[in-house]
């Protein structure tokens, strides 16, 4: 499992000229599921994102997470994530996750984000989405388990 997690002022996704999801102040989370992963995995993962500190504190160090600073979480698909990219000029996507159980673990994934206290909007799996963003910082980091 990949999460692109990028701190955001702005975000939204947007399915056929409608906005799906939108938040202020948060992390968009773009969630890449592979072959390998469980529900197991897919629950500290979760648990690791809400918890990662990437907001500042007064001092201005990176100490405090989402649930400190009040911000939400835009979670969208993101099945590029477990391309394998490292030879040729056409990426291979063997190892992402088949449709069906790609669907199960994100919809999980968004049930643990959300039980954990922090609100959370989401795209639409599988669909052709736009997503827009102000990244504040920037600041992007890629979680793997």
């Amino acid at each position: 499992m990949k999460v692109l997690m990028q701190r955001v002022s702005q975000a939204r996704v947007e399915v056929e000229g409608q906005i799906v999801g939108n938040i202020d102040r948060g992390l968009l989370l773009l969630i890449g599921i592979e072959a390998h992963d469980d529900e197991a995995l897919v629950a500290r993962m979760a648990q690791r994102v809400v918890g990662y500190r990437v907001f500042a504190d007064e001092a201005g160090k990176m100490n405090l997470d989402v649930r400190d600073v009040g911000g939400e979480l835009l979670a969208v698909s993101q099945f590029t994530l477990a391309a394998d990219t490292r030879k040729g000029r056409r990426p291979g996507f063997s190892g992402a996750a088949e449709p069906g159980k790609g669907r199960e673990l994100y919809e999980y994934c968004v049930q643990c984000l959300q039980a954990q206290g922090v609100g959370v909007k989401t795209g639409i799996f599988a669909a052709d989405m736009q997503v827009a963003l102000v990244n504040d910082g920037p600041v992007t980091f890629l979680l793997e388990l």
